[in-house]
C-alpha cells in the first residue's frame, strides 16, 4: 500500500474553537493596525526611547542631512514597512478565515491544505513579532536589543502624554502573540492530522484489497472473464458453445439453441 494522507481533521470540535479564536484575534488585530496606521504611536514612542536614552532619536536622518552624513538606515522596528506588513497580515488573515470556514462546512478544508497556509501564515507573525521587539543599533551611542515598550513600563511615557499610545502598542503586541500561538496551534493540528489513524489505515487496505479481487486481471478474479454472463452447454451437447459460436451464428441469423433443436427429429 502507498502513502497514505489522512483526509480528515482528527479533532474538528478543538479546530471549531481555534476558528472562535482566530476570530476574535483577527478583529482586534485588524482594528489595532488599521489605527496605527500610517503613524498613530510610532514615532512618538521611538522619541520616548531616545529621550530616556533607551534607543536612537528619530531625528537622526535630519542630523545626518544637515552635517552631510551618510543616511543612517531607519531601525525596522520603528519603520513604516513593519507597520504597512502588520496591516497586510491582518487584513489577509480576515480573508483566511472568512475561506476556511466556508471550506470547512462544505468538508473541503482538508489537513493537507489548512498545514500548508498554517504554515505561511504563522512565520508571518513570526517576522511581525520579531519586527516589533527587534532592535535598534542604528545609534552605536544607544543601543537597543528590544523595543522599550516591551521589556519596560509605560511610565516612561508620561511625561510627553504618551502613555495610553504605550499601552496600545503593548496590546498589539499581545494580539499578535496570540495570532501566532493560533496558527501555531493550527498548524500543529494539521501535521497531526495528516498522519492516518490505525482505523483508516485498515480500511484503506480493505479497500485495495477489495479492488484488486475485483479487478479482471488479478489473481482471484475469474482467468475466463470473457464467458461470464453466456449461458454454459450442458455436457454431452453436440455443438461446442464458445462466444465467436454466438457471434458466428447471430450474424447468420441463427440461434445456438434453435439450431440444436433442428438436429433432433421434430417427433422424438
Amino acid at each position: 500500500m502507498g502513502f497514505l494522507i489522512s483526509r480528515k481533521w482528527r479533532y474538528p470540535r478543538f479546530l471549531i474553537a481555534l476558528m472562535v479564536i482566530e476570530l476574535a484575534g483577527t478583529v482586534a488585530a485588524l482594528a489595532l493596525f488599521g489605527i496605527a496606521d500610517p503613524d498613530l504611536f510610532r514615532t512618538r514612542l521611538w522619541q520616548v526611547g531616545s529621550d530616556n536614552g533607551f534607543n536612537s532619536s528619530p531625528n537622526q536622518i535630519l542630523y545626518a542631512y544637515a552635517n552631510h552624513r551618510p543616511i543612517p538606515k531607519t531601525p525596522f522596528v520603528w519603520s513604516q514597512a513593519l507597520t504597512t506588513f502588520n496591516l497586510v497580515i491582518s487584513v489577509l488573515c480576515t480573508f483566511i478565515l472568512l475561506c476556511k470556514v466556508v471550506m470547512f462546512i462544505m468538508h473541503i478544508w482538508y489537513p493537507l491544505l489548512g498545514t500548508i497556509v498554517n504554515a505561511i501564515i504563522t512565520a508571518l507573525w513570526i517576522v511581525s513579532i520579531c519586527g516589533q521587539a527587534g532592535p535598534d543599533h542604528s545609534d552605536k551611542q544607544h543601543p537597543s536589543n528590544s523595543a522599550w515598550y516591551i521589556t519596560k513600563s509605560c511610565d516612561y511615557a508620561k511625561a510627553n502624554g504618551s502613555e495610553h499610545y504605550c499601552l496600545m502598542a503593548k496590546g498589539t503586541f499581545a494580539t499578535t502573540v496570540v495570532m501566532m500561538v493560533v496558527f501555531l496551534a493550527n498548524l500543529l493540528l494539521g501535521i497531526w492530522s495528516l498522519i492516518p489513524t490505525a482505523a483508516q489505515r485498515a480500511n484503506a487496505k480493505l479497500d485495495v484489497d477489495d479492488m484488486q479481487n475485483d479487478s479482471p486481471v488479478s489473481e482471484n478474479s475469474d482467468k475466463h472473464f470473457e464467458m461470464k454472463g453466456i449461458p454454459t452447454v450442458a455436457v454431452g451437447s453436440k455443438q461446442p458453445y464458445t462466444p465467436r459460436t454466438l457471434a458466428f451464428n447471430t450474424l447468420d441469423r441463427q440461434l445456438p439453441l434453435r439450431s440444436q433443436q433442428q438436429d433432433k427429429p421434430r417427433w422424438s
